[in-house]
Protein backbone atom coordinates (compact mmCIF):
# COMPACT_ATOMS: atom_id res chain seq x y z
CA UNK A 1 0.00 0.00 0.00
CA UNK A 2 1.44 3.37 -0.89
CA UNK A 3 2.25 5.39 2.35
CA UNK A 4 0.06 8.56 2.39
CA UNK A 5 1.14 9.00 -1.60
CA UNK A 6 -1.82 11.45 -2.42
CA UNK A 7 -1.80 13.46 0.89
CA UNK A 8 -1.32 16.49 -0.85
CA UNK A 9 -3.99 15.83 -3.65
CA UNK A 10 -7.18 15.22 -1.55
CA UNK A 11 -6.69 16.99 1.54
CA UNK A 12 -8.19 20.06 1.86
CA UNK A 13 -6.72 23.44 3.09
CA UNK A 14 -9.13 22.68 6.58
CA UNK A 15 -6.21 20.73 7.70
CA UNK A 16 -4.37 23.37 8.25
CA UNK A 17 -5.93 25.65 10.11
CA UNK A 18 -4.91 25.51 13.63
CA UNK A 19 -6.32 28.97 15.10
CA UNK A 20 -8.30 31.40 14.40
CA UNK A 21 -6.85 34.39 12.26
CA UNK A 22 -5.59 37.21 14.02
CA UNK A 23 -7.13 40.65 13.34
CA UNK A 24 -5.98 44.24 13.87
CA UNK A 25 -8.07 47.68 12.81
CA UNK A 26 -7.10 49.31 9.69
CA UNK A 27 -6.64 52.46 11.74
CA UNK A 28 -3.64 50.98 13.28
CA UNK A 29 0.17 51.82 13.08
CA UNK A 30 3.22 49.46 11.69
CA UNK A 31 4.15 49.13 15.98
CA UNK A 32 0.75 48.06 16.49
CA UNK A 33 1.13 45.16 13.84
CA UNK A 34 4.34 44.34 15.05
CA UNK A 35 3.79 44.03 18.50
CA UNK A 36 0.60 42.13 17.62
CA UNK A 37 2.41 39.64 15.88
CA UNK A 38 4.93 39.35 18.96
CA UNK A 39 2.48 39.13 21.12
CA UNK A 40 0.10 36.42 19.12
CA UNK A 41 3.12 34.57 17.61
CA UNK A 42 1.51 34.73 13.95
CA UNK A 43 3.67 35.95 10.86
CA UNK A 44 0.56 37.76 9.64
CA UNK A 45 -2.94 39.92 10.58
CA UNK A 46 -5.82 40.29 8.69
CA UNK A 47 -6.52 44.16 8.47
CA UNK A 48 -9.90 45.18 9.27
CA UNK A 49 -12.46 47.73 9.76
CA UNK A 50 -13.10 48.69 13.05
CA UNK A 51 -16.69 48.93 12.27
CA UNK A 52 -16.71 45.18 11.81
CA UNK A 53 -14.62 43.40 14.21
CA UNK A 54 -17.98 42.59 16.26
CA UNK A 55 -19.15 41.05 12.91
CA UNK A 56 -19.00 37.49 12.26
CA UNK A 57 -18.16 37.98 8.50
CA UNK A 58 -16.08 40.99 8.80
CA UNK A 59 -14.71 43.02 5.98
CA UNK A 60 -11.13 42.13 5.00
CA UNK A 61 -9.27 45.37 3.80
CA UNK A 62 -5.68 43.52 3.64
CA UNK A 63 -3.32 41.51 4.90
CA UNK A 64 -0.17 42.27 6.59
CA UNK A 65 3.01 39.56 6.79
CA UNK A 66 6.52 40.46 8.84
CA UNK A 67 8.33 40.71 5.49
CA UNK A 68 5.91 43.39 4.71
CA UNK A 69 6.98 45.54 7.49
CA UNK A 70 11.09 44.65 6.96
CA UNK A 71 10.43 45.11 3.32
CA UNK A 72 7.97 48.03 3.34
CA UNK A 73 8.97 49.54 6.40
CA UNK A 74 12.24 48.80 7.91
CA UNK A 75 14.26 48.33 4.53
CA UNK A 76 12.72 51.95 3.93
CA UNK A 77 13.83 54.05 6.95
CA UNK A 78 9.97 54.73 7.47
CA UNK A 79 8.54 55.19 10.79
CA UNK A 80 6.66 52.74 13.22
CA UNK A 81 3.68 55.10 13.08
CA UNK A 82 3.16 54.42 9.40
CA UNK A 83 -0.46 53.43 9.26
CA UNK A 84 -0.97 49.75 8.42
CA UNK A 85 -2.90 50.99 5.55
CA UNK A 86 0.23 52.40 3.92
CA UNK A 87 2.11 48.85 3.79
CA UNK A 88 -0.10 46.07 4.20
CA UNK A 89 -1.30 44.54 0.69
CA UNK A 90 -4.51 45.50 0.19
CA UNK A 91 -5.00 43.56 -3.49
CA UNK A 92 -6.34 40.12 -1.26
CA UNK A 93 -5.92 36.71 -3.14
CA UNK A 94 -7.25 33.77 -0.70
CA UNK A 95 -8.32 30.23 -0.78
CA UNK A 96 -11.84 28.59 0.46
CA UNK A 97 -11.91 26.11 3.08
CA UNK A 98 -12.70 23.29 1.17
CA UNK A 99 -10.19 23.75 -1.57
CA UNK A 100 -7.20 21.20 -2.11
CA UNK A 101 -3.74 22.00 -0.18
CA UNK A 102 -2.58 21.68 -3.72
CA UNK A 103 -4.78 24.19 -5.36
CA UNK A 104 -3.34 26.93 -2.24
CA UNK A 105 -0.06 26.24 -2.83
CA UNK A 106 -0.54 26.81 -6.75
CA UNK A 107 -2.45 30.09 -5.83
CA UNK A 108 0.56 31.14 -4.02
CA UNK A 109 3.17 30.15 -6.78
CA UNK A 110 0.77 32.24 -9.65
CA UNK A 111 0.26 35.69 -7.28
CA UNK A 112 3.66 35.16 -5.77
CA UNK A 113 2.54 35.37 -1.89
CA UNK A 114 3.13 33.44 0.76
CA UNK A 115 0.07 33.70 3.22
CA UNK A 116 -3.22 32.93 2.10
CA UNK A 117 -6.86 34.07 4.21
CA UNK A 118 -8.88 31.44 4.16
CA UNK A 119 -12.59 31.63 4.41
CA UNK A 120 -15.72 29.52 5.34
CA UNK A 121 -19.33 30.75 4.41
CA UNK A 122 -17.59 34.15 3.33
CA UNK A 123 -15.66 34.10 6.87
CA UNK A 124 -12.48 34.20 7.64
CA UNK A 125 -11.55 31.29 9.68
CA UNK A 126 -7.55 31.08 9.56
CA UNK A 127 -4.52 32.16 7.58
CA UNK A 128 -2.56 29.45 5.67
CA UNK A 129 1.51 30.06 5.41
CA UNK A 130 3.45 28.48 2.69
CA UNK A 131 6.04 27.24 5.31
CA UNK A 132 2.07 25.39 7.01
CA UNK A 133 2.28 23.69 3.64
CA UNK A 134 5.10 22.78 3.55
CA UNK A 135 5.58 21.58 7.10
CA UNK A 136 2.54 19.64 5.99
CA UNK A 137 3.97 17.62 2.85
CA UNK A 138 7.66 18.51 2.83
CA UNK A 139 8.69 15.60 0.49
CA UNK A 140 6.10 17.00 -1.95
CA UNK A 141 8.77 17.42 -5.15
CA UNK A 142 6.18 20.58 -6.20
CA UNK A 143 8.56 22.74 -4.00
CA UNK A 144 11.35 22.57 -6.73
CA UNK A 145 9.62 25.95 -7.55
CA UNK A 146 10.73 27.56 -4.88
CA UNK A 147 13.80 26.16 -5.55
CA UNK A 148 14.45 27.66 -9.18
CA UNK A 149 14.03 31.29 -7.78
CA UNK A 150 17.00 30.40 -5.37
CA UNK A 151 19.17 29.46 -8.49
CA UNK A 152 21.92 32.21 -9.23
CA UNK A 153 23.02 30.88 -12.70
CA UNK A 154 21.69 29.25 -15.86
CA UNK A 155 23.73 26.33 -15.05
CA UNK A 156 22.12 26.04 -11.87
CA UNK A 157 18.50 25.84 -13.15
CA UNK A 158 19.43 23.60 -15.91
CA UNK A 159 20.49 21.23 -12.98
CA UNK A 160 16.84 20.79 -11.91
CA UNK A 161 15.28 19.40 -14.81
CA UNK A 162 16.00 16.00 -13.03
CA UNK A 163 13.79 17.57 -9.94
CA UNK A 164 10.60 18.55 -12.62
CA UNK A 165 10.71 15.07 -14.14
CA UNK A 166 10.62 13.35 -10.40
CA UNK A 167 7.82 15.79 -9.93
CA UNK A 168 5.96 14.86 -12.96
CA UNK A 169 6.80 11.24 -12.00
CA UNK A 170 5.08 11.51 -8.94
CA UNK A 171 2.30 13.21 -9.02
CA UNK A 172 1.12 10.22 -11.98
CA UNK A 173 2.28 8.18 -9.24
CA UNK A 174 -0.07 9.75 -7.16
CA UNK A 175 -2.67 9.68 -9.23
CA UNK A 176 -3.52 13.62 -9.93
CA UNK A 177 -5.40 14.43 -12.59
CA UNK A 178 -4.72 15.83 -15.80
CA UNK A 179 -5.91 19.52 -15.13
CA UNK A 180 -3.52 19.25 -12.16
CA UNK A 181 -0.10 17.74 -13.64
CA UNK A 182 -0.83 20.15 -16.48
CA UNK A 183 -1.40 23.78 -14.07
CA UNK A 184 1.55 21.96 -11.84
CA UNK A 185 3.97 21.73 -14.89
CA UNK A 186 2.56 25.68 -16.13
CA UNK A 187 3.21 27.07 -12.97
CA UNK A 188 6.90 25.47 -12.93
CA UNK A 189 7.45 26.39 -16.84
CA UNK A 190 6.27 29.92 -15.79
CA UNK A 191 8.63 29.84 -12.92
CA UNK A 192 11.60 28.99 -14.98
CA UNK A 193 11.01 31.98 -17.47
CA UNK A 194 10.62 34.16 -14.48
CA UNK A 195 14.02 32.92 -12.88
CA UNK A 196 15.45 33.72 -15.98
CA UNK A 197 13.90 37.26 -16.80
CA UNK A 198 15.37 37.91 -13.47
CA UNK A 199 18.68 37.02 -13.98
CA UNK A 200 18.68 38.45 -17.77
CA UNK A 201 17.99 42.23 -16.40
CA UNK A 202 20.91 41.10 -13.72
CA UNK A 203 23.12 40.58 -16.79
CA UNK A 204 21.53 43.46 -18.84
CA UNK A 205 20.48 46.26 -16.44
CA UNK A 206 16.87 47.71 -16.27
CA UNK A 207 15.31 48.00 -18.98
CA UNK A 208 14.80 50.64 -21.14
CA UNK A 209 10.65 50.98 -21.90
CA UNK A 210 8.07 48.61 -19.85
CA UNK A 211 7.33 44.99 -21.21
CA UNK A 212 5.68 41.82 -20.37
CA UNK A 213 7.23 38.19 -21.42
CA UNK A 214 4.53 36.09 -22.47
CA UNK A 215 3.70 32.61 -22.52
CA UNK A 216 1.51 30.67 -25.02
CA UNK A 217 0.09 27.51 -26.25
CA UNK A 218 -0.38 24.78 -23.50
CA UNK A 219 1.64 27.21 -20.39
CA UNK A 220 -0.74 29.82 -20.93
CA UNK A 221 -3.53 27.14 -21.00
CA UNK A 222 -1.71 25.65 -18.03
CA UNK A 223 -1.86 22.00 -19.64
CA UNK A 224 1.79 21.55 -19.97
CA UNK A 225 3.43 18.53 -19.73
CA UNK A 226 7.20 16.96 -19.46
CA UNK A 227 7.51 17.13 -23.49
CA UNK A 228 7.38 20.51 -24.62
CA UNK A 229 8.92 23.63 -26.73
CA UNK A 230 9.13 27.00 -25.99
CA UNK A 231 6.38 29.10 -26.99
CA UNK A 232 6.60 32.80 -26.26
CA UNK A 233 6.51 36.58 -26.96
CA UNK A 234 7.48 40.11 -26.09
CA UNK A 235 4.74 42.97 -25.41
CA UNK A 236 6.33 46.49 -25.26
CA UNK A 237 5.43 49.86 -24.26
CA UNK A 238 4.66 51.89 -26.70
CA UNK A 239 7.52 54.18 -25.87
CA UNK A 240 9.84 51.44 -27.82
CA UNK A 241 12.03 52.93 -30.01
CA UNK A 242 13.44 49.91 -31.94
CA UNK A 243 16.90 52.08 -32.65
CA UNK A 244 17.78 52.74 -29.48
CA UNK A 245 15.79 50.09 -27.25
CA UNK A 246 15.68 46.52 -29.44
CA UNK A 247 19.42 45.65 -28.81
CA UNK A 248 18.22 45.20 -25.23
CA UNK A 249 14.96 43.48 -25.71
CA UNK A 250 16.63 41.15 -28.67
CA UNK A 251 19.23 40.09 -26.23
CA UNK A 252 17.00 39.74 -23.03
CA UNK A 253 14.69 37.44 -25.90
CA UNK A 254 18.34 35.78 -26.65
CA UNK A 255 19.10 35.09 -22.76
CA UNK A 256 15.90 34.25 -21.86
CA UNK A 257 15.72 31.31 -24.79
CA UNK A 258 18.92 29.29 -24.65
CA UNK A 259 18.51 29.31 -20.66
CA UNK A 260 14.68 27.74 -21.38
CA UNK A 261 16.42 25.20 -23.67
CA UNK A 262 19.00 24.41 -21.69
CA UNK A 263 16.47 23.73 -18.83
CA UNK A 264 14.78 21.54 -21.21
CA UNK A 265 12.38 23.52 -22.96
CA UNK A 266 13.38 23.00 -26.78
CA UNK A 267 13.32 25.68 -29.19
CA UNK A 268 10.13 25.73 -30.75
CA UNK A 269 10.86 24.77 -34.89
CA UNK A 270 8.21 27.33 -35.89
CA UNK A 271 9.93 30.21 -34.26
CA UNK A 272 7.99 31.37 -32.14
CA UNK A 273 9.94 33.31 -29.88
CA UNK A 274 10.27 36.53 -28.99
CA UNK A 275 13.80 36.07 -29.99
CA UNK A 276 11.87 37.03 -33.25
CA UNK A 277 11.33 40.61 -34.67
CA UNK A 278 7.95 39.85 -35.48
CA UNK A 279 7.00 38.36 -32.20
CA UNK A 280 8.66 41.50 -30.04
CA UNK A 281 6.67 44.40 -30.80
CA UNK A 282 4.86 47.45 -28.75
CA UNK A 283 1.20 46.88 -27.25
CA UNK A 284 -0.43 48.88 -30.19
CA UNK A 285 1.46 46.57 -32.59
CA UNK A 286 -0.42 43.64 -31.19
CA UNK A 287 -3.47 45.06 -30.89
CA UNK A 288 -2.98 45.31 -34.71
CA UNK A 289 -1.77 42.01 -35.07
CA UNK A 290 -5.01 40.48 -33.91
CA UNK A 291 -7.85 42.98 -34.71
CA UNK A 292 -6.40 42.45 -38.21
CA UNK A 293 -6.35 38.29 -37.59
CA UNK A 294 -9.95 38.55 -36.80
CA UNK A 295 -11.20 40.92 -39.60
CA UNK A 296 -9.44 40.07 -42.27
CA UNK A 297 -8.50 35.97 -41.79
CA UNK A 298 -5.76 34.53 -43.65
CA UNK A 299 -4.15 31.09 -43.73
CA UNK A 300 -0.88 32.44 -41.71
CA UNK A 301 -2.53 34.85 -39.69
CA UNK A 302 -5.52 31.57 -38.64
CA UNK A 303 -2.25 29.45 -37.74
CA UNK A 304 -1.07 32.15 -35.70
CA UNK A 305 -4.71 32.93 -34.07
CA UNK A 306 -4.29 29.37 -33.20
CA UNK A 307 -1.03 29.96 -31.41
CA UNK A 308 -1.52 33.21 -29.83
CA UNK A 309 -5.11 33.40 -28.39
CA UNK A 310 -3.94 31.57 -25.72
CA UNK A 311 -1.85 33.80 -24.31
CA UNK A 312 -0.69 34.68 -20.31
CA UNK A 313 1.59 37.27 -19.15
CA UNK A 314 4.39 36.00 -17.38
CA UNK A 315 6.48 38.83 -15.83
CA UNK A 316 6.30 42.47 -16.57
CA UNK A 317 3.42 44.75 -17.06
CA UNK A 318 1.19 41.59 -16.98
CA UNK A 319 -1.91 43.67 -16.92
CA UNK A 320 -1.50 44.56 -20.85
CA UNK A 321 -2.49 40.55 -21.47
CA UNK A 322 -5.92 41.35 -19.69
CA UNK A 323 -6.67 43.69 -22.13
CA UNK A 324 -5.67 41.72 -25.17
CA UNK A 325 -7.85 38.80 -24.00
CA UNK A 326 -10.57 40.95 -23.91
CA UNK A 327 -9.96 42.75 -27.29
CA UNK A 328 -9.76 38.98 -28.79
CA UNK A 329 -12.86 38.04 -26.70
CA UNK A 330 -14.61 41.28 -27.56
CA UNK A 331 -13.96 41.31 -32.05
CA UNK A 332 -14.35 37.08 -32.13
CA UNK A 333 -17.23 36.24 -30.93
CA UNK A 334 -20.33 37.03 -33.15
CA UNK A 335 -17.62 37.31 -36.17
CA UNK A 336 -19.06 34.61 -38.29
CA UNK A 337 -16.78 34.56 -41.02
CA UNK A 338 -13.62 34.67 -38.67
CA UNK A 339 -15.27 31.95 -36.39
CA UNK A 340 -16.28 29.81 -39.87
CA UNK A 341 -12.47 29.86 -40.44
CA UNK A 342 -11.61 28.98 -37.08
CA UNK A 343 -13.45 26.23 -37.10
CA UNK A 344 -12.32 24.84 -40.95
CA UNK A 345 -8.69 25.16 -39.17
CA UNK A 346 -10.01 23.27 -36.15
CA UNK A 347 -10.69 20.19 -38.24
CA UNK A 348 -7.36 20.32 -40.11
CA UNK A 349 -6.04 16.94 -37.69
CA UNK A 350 -8.59 14.30 -36.88
CA UNK A 351 -8.83 11.50 -34.91
CA UNK A 352 -6.85 8.23 -35.87
CA UNK A 353 -9.80 6.40 -36.44
CA UNK A 354 -10.20 3.97 -39.79
CA UNK A 355 -14.13 3.64 -41.34
CA UNK A 356 -14.67 0.57 -39.25
CA UNK A 357 -13.48 2.83 -36.68
CA UNK A 358 -10.31 0.91 -35.78
CA UNK A 359 -6.94 2.83 -35.18
CA UNK A 360 -4.99 4.34 -38.00
CA UNK A 361 -1.34 3.94 -36.82
CA UNK A 362 1.74 5.65 -38.06
CA UNK A 363 5.60 5.53 -37.38
CA UNK A 364 6.59 7.86 -35.09
CA UNK A 365 10.10 8.16 -33.86
CA UNK A 366 11.07 5.04 -32.72
CA UNK A 367 7.68 3.44 -32.75
CA UNK A 368 6.53 1.73 -35.84
CA UNK A 369 2.96 1.62 -35.18
CA UNK A 370 1.66 3.96 -32.91
CA UNK A 371 -0.50 7.23 -32.71
CA UNK A 372 0.52 10.32 -31.46
CA UNK A 373 -1.70 11.74 -29.14
CA UNK A 374 -0.73 15.45 -29.41
CA UNK A 375 -1.31 16.24 -32.43
CA UNK A 376 -4.18 13.43 -32.99
CA UNK A 377 -5.86 13.71 -30.15
CA UNK A 378 -5.53 16.49 -27.22
CA UNK A 379 -5.02 19.26 -29.90
CA UNK A 380 -7.76 18.85 -32.08
CA UNK A 381 -9.28 18.48 -28.88
CA UNK A 382 -7.97 22.19 -28.01
CA UNK A 383 -8.54 23.70 -30.64
CA UNK A 384 -12.02 23.27 -31.01
CA UNK A 385 -12.64 23.99 -27.70
CA UNK A 386 -11.10 27.37 -28.72
CA UNK A 387 -13.33 27.95 -31.53
CA UNK A 388 -16.35 27.47 -29.13
CA UNK A 389 -15.15 29.63 -26.53
CA UNK A 390 -14.39 32.35 -28.59
CA UNK A 391 -17.66 32.07 -29.95
CA UNK A 392 -19.17 32.51 -26.52
CA UNK A 393 -16.68 35.32 -25.84
CA UNK A 394 -14.62 33.26 -23.08
CA UNK A 395 -11.57 35.05 -21.68
CA UNK A 396 -10.51 31.45 -19.95
CA UNK A 397 -7.85 30.26 -21.25
CA UNK A 398 -8.12 26.53 -19.74
CA UNK A 399 -9.85 24.39 -22.02
CA UNK A 400 -11.66 22.66 -18.91
CA UNK A 401 -12.45 26.12 -17.72
CA UNK A 402 -13.49 26.77 -21.43
CA UNK A 403 -15.83 23.79 -21.68
CA UNK A 404 -17.57 25.16 -18.55
CA UNK A 405 -18.19 28.71 -19.98
CA UNK A 406 -19.58 26.85 -23.17
CA UNK A 407 -21.68 24.38 -21.53
CA UNK A 408 -23.02 27.13 -19.55
CA UNK A 409 -23.78 28.89 -22.83
CA UNK A 410 -25.65 26.20 -23.91
CA UNK A 411 -24.79 26.03 -27.45
CA UNK A 412 -23.49 22.49 -27.49
CA UNK A 413 -26.21 19.06 -28.08
CA UNK A 414 -27.30 18.00 -24.11
CA UNK A 415 -24.50 15.85 -22.66
CA UNK A 416 -21.59 16.54 -25.75
CA UNK A 417 -19.90 19.16 -23.03
CA UNK A 418 -19.25 16.70 -20.48
CA UNK A 419 -18.48 14.07 -23.04
CA UNK A 420 -16.00 16.28 -24.86
CA UNK A 421 -14.85 16.67 -20.80
CA UNK A 422 -14.07 13.46 -20.17
CA UNK A 423 -12.63 12.62 -23.68
CA UNK A 424 -10.16 15.28 -22.84
CA UNK A 425 -9.11 13.80 -19.19
CA UNK A 426 -9.21 10.78 -20.77
CA UNK A 427 -6.81 11.08 -23.35
CA UNK A 428 -4.39 13.22 -21.66
CA UNK A 429 -3.77 11.10 -18.99
CA UNK A 430 -3.08 8.26 -21.34
CA UNK A 431 -0.58 10.69 -23.05
CA UNK A 432 1.10 11.54 -19.22
CA UNK A 433 1.16 8.26 -18.12
CA UNK A 434 3.14 7.07 -21.16
CA UNK A 435 5.42 9.69 -20.63
CA UNK A 436 5.90 8.45 -17.00
CA UNK A 437 6.78 5.14 -18.46
CA UNK A 438 9.79 6.18 -20.37
CA UNK A 439 10.65 8.19 -18.02
CA UNK A 440 10.79 5.50 -15.54
CA UNK A 441 12.62 3.37 -18.71
CA UNK A 442 15.20 5.35 -19.01
CA UNK A 443 13.90 6.61 -22.50
CA UNK A 444 13.25 10.17 -23.84
CA UNK A 445 9.49 10.77 -23.65
CA UNK A 446 7.41 11.55 -26.21
CA UNK A 447 3.61 11.62 -27.59
CA UNK A 448 3.23 8.83 -28.96
CA UNK A 449 1.91 5.83 -27.66
CA UNK A 450 1.41 2.15 -29.67
CA UNK A 451 -1.88 1.04 -29.31
CA UNK A 452 -1.02 -2.76 -28.67
CA UNK A 453 0.36 -1.34 -25.24
CA UNK A 454 -2.58 -0.63 -23.81
CA UNK A 455 -5.05 -3.09 -22.05
CA UNK A 456 -8.67 -3.91 -24.12
CA UNK A 457 -10.29 -1.35 -21.92
CA UNK A 458 -7.84 1.66 -22.47
CA UNK A 459 -8.00 0.97 -26.13
CA UNK A 460 -11.61 1.08 -26.06
CA UNK A 461 -11.87 4.25 -23.88
CA UNK A 462 -9.21 5.49 -26.17
CA UNK A 463 -11.95 4.74 -29.06
CA UNK A 464 -14.38 6.17 -27.42
CA UNK A 465 -12.52 9.55 -26.64
CA UNK A 466 -11.77 9.58 -30.41
CA UNK A 467 -15.55 8.66 -31.46
CA UNK A 468 -16.30 11.59 -29.23
CA UNK A 469 -14.24 13.79 -31.04
CA UNK A 470 -15.13 12.68 -34.23
CA UNK A 471 -18.83 13.81 -33.31
CA UNK A 472 -17.60 16.91 -32.61
CA UNK A 473 -15.82 18.21 -35.08
CA UNK A 474 -18.54 16.99 -36.98
CA UNK A 475 -21.14 19.64 -35.32
CA UNK A 476 -18.32 22.29 -35.29
CA UNK A 477 -18.27 21.83 -38.96
CA UNK A 478 -22.08 22.03 -39.10
CA UNK A 479 -22.29 25.59 -36.52
CA UNK A 480 -19.80 27.83 -38.13
CA UNK A 481 -20.93 26.97 -41.63
CA UNK A 482 -19.52 30.02 -43.91
CA UNK A 483 -22.42 32.57 -43.54
CA UNK A 484 -24.70 30.80 -40.74
CA UNK A 485 -25.21 33.14 -37.93
CA UNK A 486 -22.55 31.62 -34.83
Amino acid sequence: RREDANQLMSATVDVLISREPVMLGRGSTAMDAARCMTDEGVSSLLIIDESDAASSTPSMAGIITDRDIRVRLVSQGLSYDTPVTDIMSSELVWVEHNQLVFEAMLQMLRNNVHHLPVLKHHRPIGVVALSDIIRYESRNSLFVVSSIFRQHSVDELAALTADVQACFSRMVTEDASSRMIGSAMAVIGRSFKQRLLELAEEHLGPPPVPYCFLALGSMARQEQLIVTDQDNALVLDNSFDPARHDDYFKSLAAFVSDGLARCGYTYCTGGVMATNAKWRQPLREWERYFTEWIEKPTPESLLNSGIFFDLDGVWGKTEWIDGLRRLISRKAKGNSRFLACMARNALLRTPPLGFFKDFVVESDGRHSRAINLKRRGTAPLADLIRVHSLAVGSVALNSFERLRDIIEADILPRGRGQDLHDALEFVSMVRIRNQADDLAAGNEPDNSIEPESLSDFERKSLRDAFLILSNAQKYLKFRYQPGRSA
